[in-house]
């Protein structure tokens, strides 16, 4: 289940692109890392498209594939209202995201896959001292289901769900039950990593740098508009330019 290629082909060579911190002020030599998962360390978010189509499609929304792709990284708080009534998911939210993540889990989690080189560039991160904490919009179950694939249970100091906040992606909710879990660390010593514009928007909402990925099928453009401080192809890119990177921790962004 391969991620489409950002607009315009295959994905370019790396383009950090440097930006003021969106809160303004200093910023402190980096000290943690957010990641967020789908998209950005796992190959998932066709499947999740696809999963929220056929269950869209049993309550007689017929949704172009290319349009839901478009909001995955919201969570279905999120997500829903952009495609389902408002009374429709009042009486039946609950019910269609527990059958979504039920076709997800049955018919598609099976064919998920890490990145290339997620695992080593947590053993980067973790050996230059930094603390790595997990963002995403999934659920608590999706979520430990997601670090088992990309190998790297044993590497990661703490992990936020959408079970965790009142609202999920572009809010900053998850963000900031994030930072919760850094004691000690201020907004400005953290980067999140990220695969759309909303985990920039909600991670900028909390006063955290985001570097974005392309592997997630997002273009390089709406990266950049949302707030990316830099971007790479993927996580073996990010790996590969690690040192002057905004994670390394001399680096102030």
């Amino acid at each position: 289940m391969q991620a489409d290629p950002p607009a315009g082909g295959a994905p370019r060579p790396a383009r950090r692109v440097r930006r003021h911190h969106p809160h303004g002020g200093t910023t402190l030599p980096t000290r943690a890392v957010i990641f967020d998962i789908d998209g950005t360390l796992i190959d998932s978010v066709d499947g999740h498209a696809r999963a929220w189509q056929e269950i869209f499609a049993r309550y007689g929304y017929d949704i172009p594939f290319d349009k839901i792709r478009h909001q995955i990284g919201k969570g279905g708080d999120q997500l829903m209202p952009v495609f389902l009534p408002k009374d429709l998911i009042e009486r039946e939210g609950d019910r269609i995201e527990r059958e979504r993540l039920e076709l997800f889990k049955s018919q598609f989690l099976p064919h998920v896959r890490a990145f290339p080189a997620v695992r080593d560039l947590f053993l980067r991160v973790k050996g230059e001292g930094l603390a790595v904490v997990l963002a995403s919009s999934a659920k608590g179950e999706e979520l430990r289901n997601y670090t088992r694939i990309a190998g790297i249970d044993d590497l990661v100091d703490a992990a936020t769900s959408s079970d965790d906040a009142e609202k999920s992606k572009p809010h900053p909710d998850i963000f900031e039950a994030a930072l919760a879990k850094l004691h000690g660390t201020d907004h400005t010593e953290v980067v999140a990593v990220g695969d759309t514009p909303y985990d920039a928007e909600a991670a900028g909402k909390a006063g955290v740098r985001t570097v974005g990925v392309l592997c997630g099928g997002f273009p390089e453009a709406e990266l950049r508009e949302a707030g990316c401080v830099a971007i790479y192809r993927d996580p073996a890119d990010l790996l590969a330019h690690f040192d002057d990177s905004p994670l390394a921790p001399g680096s102030p962004g």
